[in-house]
């Protein structure tokens, strides 16, 4: 027998062992969770094969980026797409896997590689099987314990059950139900983001769309380039992009309320007397975390109770008419808000969000450049050119303020020019 020959049958062997190590339970007895473990032929050679794939694979994926679920992570690909350039990724989705599968198969597939964050999107496949919203929301809360117990400052983005259609077995009314136990789970956890990927992709009746899901189950190219631009701001505020300064210049005649490094130039101020409680001058964040500067940006983050409604305020007052330019970005159905002077200007993920929901320049999950002019206690204001509010009244002097409620926003580059 030839040293080749002896070699490719060592190697098979050796693949047979890692298979036999990954043979699914026959039973449930003593297993973690409850619901759906499943055992169909197809799936056990699938989750046979690719979890022996992984093991061999542990060393050079030692802290990745870790994506975790099943057949909508598994079809992105194992670069996933080289949606995030520079990141170094590991795709642990199984084809038809359900949340208490993930649940058994956590210890070696995704905590073994000290992973350096954890993107899960998982239970679609749940409902298919018909378990009960609540059983799905116990086994992500096994998942999650097990998760946090391994690294209690790893960041943890949870995606929403993304939306279906009932002919798939998966009817809009059960994955809100999903969604809404799911989030109960982590409600109030700040290392987790919950990214809303439900009303990113649902339609008015709550199912999936056919340009982006082709088959109402699975996305296509579009679906998922919409669903890496809805982790980009997230995973860029937990430093995986996007970590260079930004390097804008300044216009002639302009000056900047936000250096790009802290906080300084704002403060809290009391709802009632207007009066300053905090500032922030010289720090990266506020007290509460709330508000955080990260490269040029200024990050107000995701609450972890789903919405807190706060306001981060210039120090200055701003009596002369002036031209004032920022650019943001939202995170899917984000809400927020920019005052002037006290009045608020709705700044929101518009197309979700509303209220400008027929916005024609408005760019979904990218920077979008907001202009707001003010001339005799009246305030003109577009996005990207298109009109927001033509003759908003505001006082005659004032601060400017940035509103935090739901989601995730962000602010750079923001400058004034007095008008003369």
């Amino acid at each position: 027998m030839s040293a080749r020959l002896i070699l490719l049958l060592i190697l098979s062997l050796a693949n047979i062992g890692h298979a036999a190590d990954f043979k699914i339970p026959e039973t449930d007895d003593g297993l973690p969770g409850q619901g759906t473990l499943r055992r169909q032929g197809w799936f056990q050679n699938l989750w046979q094969k690719r979890r022996s794939s992984w093991a061999r694979q542990v060393q050079q994926d030692q802290q990745a980026l870790v994506f975790l679920g099943d057949s909508i992570t598994q079809g992105w690909g194992d670069k996933m797409g080289n949606s995030f350039p520079g990141v170094k990724v590991a795709n642990r989705g199984i084809s038809g896997d359900t949340t208490r599968g993930v649940l058994i198969r956590l210890e070696e597939d995704v905590l073994a590689l000290n992973p350096s964050g954890v993107v899960i999107l998982i239970g679609t496949n749940d409902l298919e099987e018909k378990d009960s919203a609540e059983s799905i929301a116990g086994n992500l809360k096994l998942i999650i314990a097990k998760l946090k117990a391994h690294n209690a400052k790893m960041p943890i983005i949870l995606s929403q059950v993304m939306p279906s259609s009932a002919s798939k077995r998966r009817p809009a009314p059960a994955i809100r139900e999903i969604n809404k136990q799911c989030f109960a789970v982590v409600k109030g956890d700040p290392q987790i983001t919950v990214v809303d990927t439900w009303t990113l992709f649902a339609n008015a009746q709550g199912d999936a769309k056919k340009p982006e899901f082709p088959d109402l189950l699975h996305p296509n190219k579009i679906g998922y380039a919409k669903w890496a631009s809805a982790l980009r701001p997230i995973l860029a505020t937990h430093g995986f992009l996007e970590t260079e300064p930004d390097s804008h210049q300044l216009e002639p005649g302009f000056t900047s309320l936000f250096n790009g490094r802290d906080l300084t130039g704002w403060g809290f101020r009391a709802r009632k007397t207007f009066k300053p409680t905090a500032t922030f001058d010289g720090r990266k964040a506020s007290h509460d975390n709330r508000y955080v500067a990260i490269n040029g940006r200024l990050v107000v983050t995701t609450p972890p109770e789903g919405r807190r409604v706060q306001q981060l305020w210039t120090t200055r007052e701003f009596p002369k008419d002036f031209i004032l330019k920022l650019e943001f970005r939202a995170t899917p159905n984000a809400d927020s808000g920019v005052f002037i002077r006290k009045p608020q200007l709705q700044c929101r993920d518009y197309i979700l969000a509303g209220p400008w929901k027929d916005l024609k320049n408005y760019k979904p999950q990218e920077w979008n450049e907001m202009v707001v002019t003010v001339k005799g206690g009246v305030a003109h204001c577009t996005c990207n050119g298109d009109v927001l509010n033509e003759a908003m009244k505001v006082p005659a002097t004032g601060p400017i303020g940035l509103e935090g409620d739901r989601g995730q926003m962000e602010y750079r580059r923001i400058r004034i020019k007095s008008l003369k």
